[in-house]
């Protein structure tokens, strides 16, 4: 950002100065090449009753990451089933045969760790993160919590408290509010168009719809634990032993969303709302496609970074909004892609402009070889860093295994964004971004925004 001067400066020398410098700003150093990112190796089993293992080797932090990901969750819920696997993970927590909930707590601290329990739209995850010295009994404790949980009824009201609070707060924020409307517009029927249950859902939910959730989506079958950090070569015997005898359960349901790019258009009226929240987006091809890549690399020119030209446009030139961003939000085998903003009331409609204006430009010609270059280094650099430690190792393992990648996937990843090309770029805006026929939700003050979005609500 260039500074403002309070005196004017009469001097050509002070002027030239500040003329130099503005240009050594606008000109930085040429970076060094991108790193590739090298994978540790891995050892993997899979054990008779179906459960995957995934042990990796890494750092020198005498640390140990366990993730136990179970390929059931809010996309195997019923269309009145909605956060039932998140009131299911709650309660895992909550006691084992074995273990009370603070034998667990107390356990887990005990080892320089804790239990965390989520669940998403197409994985449950169990997890832990202790000291080496330890990796043995994290894996014993996580294997109690998945493989006897109690499901306590007795925690079932607070639990249903909590959830009914969470409900109420997301839905009262415009960003959920955006959310749940353009899932409904991109999904429709299927489970991942529906974001939030009614409260009607949360205070029907009984134990033995809880338990018998369980009993239909957990079991080894489904399941791939991860362990990355420091660790004894024993502990894959440590593993098999805690999980060889846990029930198989049933195999993992695929339901791929089958999905058509149309327009459409929601306005959400909240009155005397300074700002509009907007998310306008299509769905796109998945990890699968070979026009993935090239489509991430597209996603960071054009609103996935802080130096995409959208960004550029409606925030630094024009000051529309503070924080504009697109992302490629991906499920198993499926996509979208969606610009998000929250921009000030008065130019709602002008923000869209400059949003459609980007993507039509993007579309008609391919991007400058050195604009191109610098996001496809920023992407390089960040892929490296965010893969530099135990948890984002696993991250990615289970992002190649749930999309089924090849097993180069990764460490092809940075040469693969290194390749794309201009021509590229366009082509894929070209193919797969057409503002003609994207979803558009916006939020916000209808009184004062009806009329400036009227040319994008007759698409």
């Amino acid at each position: 950002m260039r500074s403002r001067f309070a005196l004017r400066l009469t001097a050509a020398a002070a002027i030239a100065s500040c003329l130099a410098f503005a240009q050594e700003k606008q000109k930085p150093p040429q970076g060094p090449a991108p790193k590739p990112f090298s994978l540790p190796a891995s050892q993997n089993l899979t054990l008779k009753n179906g459960v995957k293992v995934t042990l990796t080797p890494y750092g020198n932090i005498p640390k140990v990451s366990m993730r136990i990901v179970i390929r059931a969750g809010n996309g195997n819920e019923g269309p009145k089933q909605v956060w039932l696997a998140d009131f299911m993970g709650d309660l895992l927590k909550e006691g084992t045969t074995n273990r009370t909930s603070a034998q667990i707590a107390e356990e887990a601290a005990s080892m320089g760790g804790g239990v965390n329990v989520s669940a998403s739209s197409d994985e449950i995850t169990v997890g832990g993160d202790v000291l080496s010295d330890y990796a043995s009994g994290i894996v014993k404790l996580l294997a109690d919590v998945v493989e006897h949980p109690l499901l306590p009824a007795s925690e079932l009201e607070r639990i249903r408290s909590n959830r009914l609070r969470t409900l109420a707060i997301q839905r009262t924020t415009p960003g959920g509010l955006a959310n749940e409307a353009y899932a409904k517009a991109i999904y429709g029927d299927h489970p991942y168009g529906r974001y939030f249950p009614t409260e009607e859902m949360l205070k029907s939910y009984t134990i033995e719809d809880v338990r018998n959730f369980y009993q239909a989506n957990i079991g080894a079958a489904r399941s791939h634990i991860y362990i990355a950090g420091r660790f004894d070569a024993s502990l894959a015997k440590d593993v098999t032993a805690a999980f060889e005898a846990w029930n198989k359960g049933p195999a993992p349901v695929e339901d791929v969303p089958k999905l058509t790019a149309k327009a459409s258009f929601t306005l959400i009226d909240r009155p005397g709302a300074a700002q509009s929240t907007i998310r306008f987006g299509l769905p796109v091809p998945p990890p699968t496609s070979a026009d993935y890549i090239p489509l991430e690399v597209t996603n960071s020119l054009l609103g996935g970074s802080f130096a995409s030209r959208i960004t550029s446009n409606i925030r630094e030139q024009k000051g529309y909004t503070y924080s504009p961003a697109s992302s490629v939000v991906t499920e198993y085998h499926a996509a979208e892609w969606h610009e998000g903003a929250d921009v000030t009331t008065a130019v709602t409609g002008p923000s869209m402009t400059e949003i459609v204006k980007e993507i039509d430009r993007l579309r008609k010609d391919p991007p400058g070889a050195d604009e191109l270059q610098g996001i496809k280094n920023y992407m390089a650099g960040i892929f490296v860093i965010q893969n530099s430690s135990r948890t984002g190792v696993i991250a990615q393992l289970r992002f190649v295994d749930l999309q089924g990648l090849p097993a180069d996937w990764l460490r092809n990843y940075v040469p693969n964004v290194l390749k794309v090309t201009p021509q590229d770029v366009q082509r894929i805006a070209e193919s797969y971004l057409d503002p003609a026929k994207m979803a558009l939700v916006v939020v916000g003050d209808k009184a004062r925004i009806e009329e400036q979005l009227k040319p994008f609500a007759s698409r």
